[in-house]
């Protein structure tokens, strides 16, 4: 199983990567793939040029900073290279990013990390870039890494070097620059937002990682499926994604192996039994049961399917059944408002495990449950809407997986308030009637007098200010002519709206004149 996961075999301009191959392994090119450095699946797939990058086309437009960083040495135009801070969710492409700066014409590339690099590490690599300004004519490109996690003096450390520009720092947090990175140095960089990686983006790249000599060399194949649990899974993360599909193809691998293993286990094991071959020129002879061995020319057995099944064994995570673009997604949509509006918490919250655990947005489901809150409890628990509008906007502020406590909290507070959907009823028959040419007119008393001329036409005459009597109510007619009378809204004994019957008839008692 092993043998699945060396590195590809490299063309010259990756020979920077991977090391070259040993003389004895020069006679077979399978040989060569299974021995070569055996570095993990997303460490090989790191992309070598902006363009190779997944995502993020939103900073990578010519002309644009991290282009001109790119570039180097080489970079056209006065203005000089920017330090700039990343900011985004885990496996999005900061680190990427960095490292294929690093290749950028005249320039030293150094790497900290704010885990454990401290003030002396930082002044050190400040007098280093300042000589190899003056002496060498390098600038110095510094790559700092969770840079969150310096405190206030170690931040401030970074400041002579940036403004000065003895370095450009490049520095990647997961947390909001606002809050985590001091102002001086905030204003001295450039804040550049990494957006999650697309469904789209993640099933490109584990496609090509399967392609690829240097990911998976073409010797798996992913099932559609398989490719779909792998996609959801990753929540945007390239390099989730990546570790997945290597542990999925390990499993799959495994099972083809033990059913009947077509390429020996480890290099050691090929170079043995296939030494007679490459005496030959590299050919191996069909063995007694009809099975072929390593070819001269390198080709590769028939590729190992990778399956839903290897997948939900090596992520030890059940594929759930929901498609997000399709049947799946309204439906469990469909059942989790419905739980809700019966009042059936434990429904609604498996609905909403459902739902996240299968990769949906979670802002979709905090709108939903916005919706539910005025459609199916309304009047009868005002707070309700309170905390689904808080919920919602918590979820953009947090973000997952925490975001899901939240979405939680305010499930089970909408499932087990009383409900109400007078409030939603009353409009859609005020709505009928608009509809059906009702209610043209405004009454005079009621239409805007401020506007020049607009006494002389009798606007506002009459007008009784409801503030000026001791309860706030006045006897007034407010509908048009023809809907004096109509009651729209018409609340239930459920909850708060008990009370809220009580005083709107008194409330139409008074207005009315009855």
């Amino acid at each position: 199983m092993e043998d699945l996961f060396g590195a590809g075999a490299v063309n010259d301009d990756e020979s920077e990567d991977l090391p070259a191959t040993p003389d004895s392994l020069r006679g077979s090119s399978d040989a060569h793939w299974m021995a070569s450095q055996r570095s993990p699946l997303a460490v090989r797939m790191r992309p070598r040029t902006l363009d190779d990058v997944v995502g993020q086309q939103h900073l990578l437009g010519q002309g644009s900073p991290l282009r001109q960083l790119a570039a180097g040495a080489e970079a056209a135009g006065p203005a000089g290279p920017s330090s700039v801070i990343l900011w985004g969710p885990p496996g999005t492409g900061k680190t990427t990013l960095a490292h294929v700066i690093a290749r950028g014409p005249g320039r030293k590339f150094v790497e900290l990390s704010a885990i454990t690099a401290g003030v002396k590490d930082v002044r050190r690599v400040m007098d280093e870039a300042l000589t190899a300004r003056d002496l060498y004519k390098k600038t110095t490109v510094l790559f700092l890494d969770e840079i969150h996690r310096f405190n206030k003096a170690q931040q401030d450390a970074l400041l002579p070097g940036v403004e000065n520009r003895w370095v450009v720092l490049v520095a990647a947090t997961t947390e909001n620059p606002s809050f985590s990175v001091v102002s001086p140095l905030l204003s001295r960089s450039l804040l550049l937002t990494l957006k999650p990686l697309t469904d789209d983006d993640i099933a490109g790249l584990l496609q090509k990682a399967v392609a690829e000599a240097r990911g998976l060399a073409g010797r798996v194949e992913l099932s559609p499926e398989a490719l779909d649990h792998l996609v959801r899974l990753s929540g945007g993360d390239a390099r989730r994604a990546l570790t997945a599909l290597e542990a999925a193809a390990g499993v799959a691998f495994g099972d083809s192996t033990a059913v009947g293993p077509s390429v020996p286990d480890g290099p050691d094991a090929v170079l043995e039994e296939d030494s007679g071959a490459e005496e030959a020129g590299g050919a191996a002879a069909i063995n007694d049961d009809g099975e072929p061995g390593l070819a001269n020319d390198g080709a590769h057995d028939a590729a190992v399917l990778v399956e839903l099944r290897h997948t939900e064994r090596a992520l030890d995570a059940a594929a759930v059944r929901y498609d997000r673009a399709g049947d799946q997604h309204y439906d469990v949509a469909s059942a989790f408002i419905k739980s809700i509006r019966g009042s059936d918490v434990d429904a609604a919250l498996h609905y909403l495990a459902r739902m996240l655990e299968a990769g949906e947005d979670p802002r979709f489901v905090a709108r939903r449950i916005v919706i539910s809150a005025a459609e199916d409890i309304g009047m009868a628990d005002p707070t309700a809407l309170q905390t689904a509008v808080a919920a919602a906007q918590a979820v953009q502020l947090i973000g997952m997986p925490e975001g899901r406590i939240v979405l939680a909290e305010a499930v089970v507070h909408l499932a087990t308030a009383p409900k109400s959907n007078a409030a939603y009823m009353g409009l859609n028959k005020a709505v009928a009637d608009v509809r059906a040419g009702f209610g043209g007119g405004i009454p005079m008393h009621l239409r805007d007098a401020h506007y020049p001329g607009a006494k002389q036409l009798g606007h506002g005459k009459s007008y009784k200010y409801a503030h000026d009597e001791p309860h706030g109510v006045v006897t007034q007619q407010y509908p048009p002519d023809d809907l004096v009378g109509k009651d729209y809204y018409q609340p239930t004994n459920n909850g708060a709206e008990r009370d809220i019957a009580a005083r709107l008839v008194r409330l139409r008692k008074i207005v009315r004149g009855d």
